[in-house]
């Protein structure tokens, strides 16, 4: 069973954080997801820097440009991660753009995922149906989960099309804004949340977008198997360093 289908299974209030391979600096990308782990994380997103982000906030923009100044790349990303999987046991999902997994090749980058152990990736530009018709069998054929994005414009057609054809969770964002926009769920967040319930989706929900302290995961875990948190982590490394993860860990789950 591949490790998010199992997460997914056996836990509620999933904590999933996100950062920038490369970021505070190059040979950092380890030594976080081991911190992560130890912290208590449930699921870590690797974030593949791009020099055009364009769903990312001020913050997640930063660290993918000093991730790029540092000098990483696909190549030294897999090469960092080779034998991670001798340490680390929890899902690991790589998030990025289409154009440098394009560049790579994306055969050659679903391959490298399996042989390193990455249980799925996330692409926000690349379409589902461009996905199903050109991809899907090199995904099953290396073992990856293609994770989808929702957001509150999209529709309950489209909603349900990506149901039926999604593996491991639904990446629900929470708002129309960029990443690290919000802090703060409005009443429209709370009624997409609302909506989505009703909808009795088969596939579970990964809520993100705005999740910065307890209170948010707190009312998105009632709506969500789990949250996704991102900006307020990359945020917290810049301001506090990878030596403190824990402490950001047990705030965001409220562990005394």
């Amino acid at each position: 069973m591949n490790r998010i289908d199992k997460t997914l299974k056996e836990k509620d209030n999933i904590l999933s954080i996100y950062f920038t391979a490369g970021y505070p600096h190059l040979k950092s990308t380890t030594e976080i997801i081991k911190n992560l782990v130890s912290a208590g994380t449930d699921m870590i997103e690797i974030g593949l820097p791009f020099s055009d982000p364009l769903a990312d906030g001020e913050t997640i923009q930063m660290s993918s440009k000093i991730a790029l100044e540092n000098g990483m790349s696909t190549k030294i990303l897999f090469d960092q991660l080779n034998g991670i999987r001798n340490n680390v046991n929890i899902p690991l999902i790589i998030m990025g753009y289409f154009n440098p997994i394009f560049q790579f090749g994306v055969e050659e980058f679903c391959k490298k995922c399996n042989e390193i152990g990455i249980d799925g990736l996330i692409i926000p530009d690349l379409p589902i149906d461009i996905y199903l018709s050109k991809y899907k069998l090199i995904f099953e054929k290396n073992q990856l989960q293609n994770i989808f994005l929702i957001t509150p414009q999209t529709s309950d057609e489209r909603i349900d099309y990506i149901d039926k054809n999604s593996g491991g969770f639904i990446y629900v964002v929470s708002s129309s804004s960029i990443t690290g926009s919000t802090n703060k769920f409005n009443e429209n967040s709370l009624n997409y949340f609302r909506r989505l319930e009703k909808m009795r989706l088969s596939t579970p929900k990964i809520i993100g977008f705005g999740i910065s302290n307890n209170e948010n995961f707190s009312i998105a875990s009632k709506y969500s198997q789990g949250c996704i948190v991102g900006s307020a982590f990359i945020k917290y490394l810049k301001n506090n360093g990878i030596n403190s993860i824990k402490i950001f860990v047990d705030e965001i789950k409220n562990i005394n």
